[in-house]
């Protein structure tokens, strides 16, 4: 198997960025149906984000990405997302959507 782990993790500043295009897909599908298992089953807050994100890369490892490129392309994105929420919060918080 041939995975490109850079193209997963690197913008390219174009509009069919894959990067950008996963974060909206996430962030406007998957998060809200998480939390809605979670209310809905009466499982902890973010029991899905950590067994569910463990799951899928055990996944990946599964395939045959080693642990280490998997924890380095992690690293990268959880820098990303901190620098994003540290961005947020200077600015008053996350988008609220339109006014």
């Amino acid at each position: 198997m041939d995975v490109d782990l850079k193209t997963i993790v690197e913008h390219d500043l174009n509009d069919d960025c894959p990067v950008c295009r996963t974060q909206d897909i996430v962030e406007m599908a998957l998060i809200p149906a998480a939390s809605a298992w979670e209310i809905a089953n009466g499982l902890p807050r973010y029991a899905i984000a950590f067994h569910g994100a463990a799951g899928l890369l055990g996944a990946v490892m599964n395939e045959g990405i080693s642990r280490e490129d998997v924890e380095t392309v992690l690293a990268q994105l959880l820098d990303e997302i901190e620098a994003q929420i540290t961005e947020d919060q200077m600015m008053g918080g996350p988008p609220q959507g339109t006014a």
